[in-house]
């Protein structure tokens, strides 16, 4: 056990902790929340979340406790933004890692490799946002209840809604709570839906009802969910129509924030952000034989972890591909599940023909990674914040790095799928290489990417700092960087259009206010568009494309 534990810590600590706060915020969604969370840490209120002055009831506030009390242990920088969603990530690699070894066995080494070096994981694990959080407490909520489906606590009473659950099924409703408190209903709905349907098809539904002790889960789950959304709809009667209806149900029936997309959406995010593993996923839903419901309802308990696994990832993925808002981070939650399908999958060693597709299929795509890396620099398009910036991709050597990493990788499968008897180590070159593209690609492309992007406005941040006075308000005209806000610890005006500058400067007249200057800032070609050149301003700093001006004579 040791050594499992050694094994699957030294990959999560890898995974989502090496370097995690070594580069700045990245605009616009992660400042949101480590502005909100900095706000609860500041003023001590840990009900209402704000952003720049405005009640943010966007998200729960999960994400923002866990910010403030990392702001608390480690300062007020990146490190304690982006944490929760690491530790979050690495206790589901845990309980995942574990759950394999129990009920799988076969293949179950593969399981923290594949459920940390993804694409998926890797964006939101490493990222302060709540996604990670949704996902780690739906994820170990479904495991959890695995657990107490599968090895039923033997000095339990006999069965009854009524009896206290056993240690796994309160660990389930207390991570679904969490769930919920991270990124609302959802946290709940899903995994409710899951094991339900579940329960149905191998025919213990009945019978768990009552094993589990469903009073008690429920009323631990209420205790731990609902006092805080009691409390914020106590003090907002306008939250219930912003989270639940705007936020949950719109999102679900309409296209909120022009993020549409069609029904096969999900399968092409799938299959980029979960690749390579994602080649397998087919292959892999097969092998459960999902449709063999008398034999699956024959097995024992511990034997039903590949359906349990496949009514996980499908069902979440069904649901989402419906739902008419799409984003890539919404089927994060169904990566275990898909990680304990392909890592099983592999375990049993079929040298079945869809195995071979399977590989062929993976070949194919390696060396259009090497080719698509290579040829990288010719396809980024022209970035606002830095022209030149397919130059200095291309100058930095990381497309060449990447494309030879990959390039490797696919002779190595090949070199392997000569005999069937090697076509173990195929899973395993996929997840060494995918481990050096992470250290000698991805992470060099991160901070490639903060230097000449985020740099330049943590510098300006500075300068606002440094120049404002006292009373001074600040307006950013005709961009959006929620990273100002957050790096400056002062609220700013965000005017996007020159109509919405005007009409302000009128109220600042209007209503005398006590001083007559204030900060801009903008982009150098912004001028023009909200008629600067005709003002009284000052130019006090510029950072790359972007200026801190002070407009006197309001």
């Amino acid at each position: 056990m040791s050594k499992s534990i050694l094994y699957c810590g030294a990959i999560a600590i890898v995974a989502f902790l090496l370097y995690l706060g070594s580069t700045g915020l990245v605009d616009e969604t992660e400042p949101l929340f480590a502005e909100a969370g900095r706000g609860m840490f500041v003023s001590g209120d840990w009900i209402t979340p704000y952003y720049n002055g405005e009640t943010r009831f966007d998200k729960p506030p999960l994400i923002y406790w866990g910010m403030a009390l990392g702001y608390h242990v480690l300062g007020v920088n990146t490190w304690a933004v982006r944490l929760p969603s690491a530790l979050g990530a690495i206790a589901l690699t845990f309980l995942s890692f574990y759950t394999a070894l129990r009920f799988q066995k076969a293949g179950a080494w593969l399981v923290p490799g594949i459920l940390s070096f993804n694409l998926y994981s890797l964006a939101w694990g490493r990222t302060g946002v709540s996604d990670m959080l949704l996902s780690a407490g739906m994820g170990c909520g479904l495991l959890c209840f695995f657990w107490g489906y599968a090895v039923p606590d033997k000095h339990q009473t006999p069965p009854s809604i009524w009896r206290f659950p056993s240690p796994w099924y309160v660990g389930c409703a207390v991570s679904l709570a969490l769930a919920v408190l991270a990124k609302g209903p959802v946290g709940f709905v899903l995994p409710g839906l899951i094991i339900f349907v579940f329960l149905l098809y191998v025919g213990e539904f009945k019978n768990v009802i009552q094993e589990m002790g469903i009073i008690w889960v429920k009323l631990i789950f209420l205790a731990i969910a609902v006092p805080w959304f009691i409390l914020i709809i106590q003090r907002h009667s306008d939250y219930v129509e912003t989270f639940f209806g705007y936020h949950n149900l719109e999102r679900f029936s309409t296209v909120v924030s022009n993020h549409p997309g069609p029904i096969y959406y999900y399968l092409i995010t799938l299959l980029v952000l979960f690749i390579p593993w994602s080649i397998y996923v087919p292959g892999a839903i097969a092998n459960t034989q999902f449709w063999r419901r008398r034999f699956w309802s024959k097995q024992s308990r511990v034997e039903q972890l590949p359906i349990f696994s496949f009514f996980w990832v499908a069902i979440i993925f069904v649901f989402f591909s419906v739902a008419s808002t799409k984003l890539p981070s919404y089927i994060l939650p169904l990566i275990p599940a898909a990680t304990l399908l392909v890592s099983h999958y592999w375990g049993e060693a079929k040298n079945s023909t869809s195995m071979f597709i399977s590989i062929i299929i993976n070949v194919i795509f390696v060396f259009i990674l090497a080719i698509a890396f290579w040829l990288s620099p010719q396809f980024i398009d022209v970035d606002v914040a830095v022209a030149d910036l397919p130059q200095v991709i291309a100058s930095s050597g990381i497309p060449l790095r990447g494309g030879l990493i990959w390039f490797i990788c696919g002779l190595f499968i090949l070199f392997f799928l000569r005999k069937k008897q090697q076509w173990r180590w195929i899973i395993w070159t996929n997840l060494i290489t995918f481990i050096l593209f992470f250290l000698l690609v991805l992470i060099p492309t991160t901070f490639l990417m903060d230097s000449v992007r985020q740099l330049p406005l943590r510098k300006l941040a500075t300068s606002i700092v440094e120049f404002k006075q006292p009373q001074e308000e600040i307006l950013m005209l005709g961009f959006r960087k929620p990273s100002l806000v957050f790096y400056t610890e002062y609220n700013i005006k965000m005017l996007r259009t020159k109509d919405s500058f005007q009409e302000h400067l009128q109220t600042l007249k209007e209503n005398s206010v006590a001083n007559n200057t204030v900060l801009i800032v903008t982009y150098t070609d912004k001028l023009d568009n909200f008629e600067l050149e005709q003002k009284n301003y000052e130019l006090l700093d510029q950072q790359g494309i972007y200026l801190l001006l002070r407009l006197n004579n309001v």
